[in-house]
C-alpha cells in the first residue's frame, strides 16, 4: 500500500532508513532513562550507547554531543506530553476546561507516567518558555479563555509562569512525598489556578471536578 501526503505518493522508508530511525530513537530513549534517574548529571557516551545497545562509534552518526542528545530527549518528552494533552482534550470546547484538564492530566503524570514526571522536574524551569509540550498549549488556552471572558488576567505570560511553576512544584511533591497529597490533589491544584485567574469558587470547583477525558494515548 502506497501512502499519500498532500495528494502525492510518499516513497516508503528503506530498510536502512528504518534502522537509522530505530537507532536514533534508542539513543534518545537511553538519554530519557538517565534524565529520569539522575537528571543532567555527568554520564559518558559509552554509558549511553551501552544502555541503547548501540556501538560507541555510531553515536556521532546521529548526534554531535551529549548535550545535543539530551536536548533531543527533552524535546521528545515535551512533544509527546503535548500530543497526549491535545489528543485527550480535543473534544472539549470551553478553553477554561481544556486548561483545567491539562493541569489535572499533567499532575497525574507522577502516577501514570513517572519517567516523564521525573524528567520534567529534574530539568525544570526551561520548560516554561519552551515551544514544545505543555507551555505553548497552556498559553494558547489561557489566551482563548481570556478572549471568551472566562479568565480575568492582564498578562497571559505571567499566568503561564504561575501555572508552570505550580505544576513543577506539585509534581516534585507528588514524587517525593506522595503521602502528603490525596486523590483529589490534582483537582485542588486546577481549582486554585482557575480562581487565581479570576473565576469564582463555585465555577472553578465545577470545572476542576468534571470527568476527565480518557483515551488510549500512552507514553513509551
Amino acid at each position: 500500500m502506497i501512502s499519500v501526503q498532500n495528494g502525492e505518493p510518499v516513497k516508503p522508508a528503506s530498510r536502512a532508513e528504518r534502522r537509522k530511525t530505530r537507532t536514533r530513537q534508542a539513543l534518545i530513549d537511553a538519554a530519557r532513562d538517565f534524565l529520569a534517574r539522575q537528571g543532567l548529571a555527568e554520564v559518558s557516551i559509552q554509558e549511553l550507547t551501552d544502555v541503547a545497545d548501540v556501538g560507541f562509534g555510531s553515536f556521532y552518526n546521529y548526534f554531535t554531543s551529549k548535550d545535543e542528545l539530551f536536548q533531543a530527549a527533552i524535546t521528545d518528552v515535551l512533544e509527546e506530553h503535548g500530543q497526549l494533552l491535545d489528543e485527550l482534550t480535543s473534544d472539549l470546547e470551553d478553553p477554561a476546561e481544556v486548561f483545567a484538564a491539562s493541569v489535572r492530566l499533567t499532575g497525574r503524570l507522577a502516577d501514570t507516567h513517572p519517567q516523564v514526571a521525573r524528567i520534567l522536574t529534574r530539568t525544570g524551569l526551561p520548560y516554561l518558555d519552551s515551544d514544545k509540550g505543555l507551555a505553548p498549549r497552556a498559553l494558547r488556552d489561557i489566551r482563548r479563555a481570556v478572549d471568551a471572558g472566562r479568565f480575568r488576567i492582564a498578562n497571559p505570560h505571567v499566568a503561564l509562569a504561575s501555572a508552570g511553576g505550580s505544576l513543577l512544584g506539585f509534581l516534585q511533591l507528588r514524587i517525593a512525598h506522595p503521602d502528603l497529597v490525596g486523590e483529589d490533589a490534582c483537582e485542588e491544584l486546577a481549582e486554585q489556578l482557575l480562581r487565581m485567574y479570576g473565576m469564582d469558587r463555585e465555577t472553578a470547583y465545577a470545572i476542576a471536578h468534571r470527568p476527565l477525558p480518557s483515551g488510549g494515548v500512552q507514553f513509551q
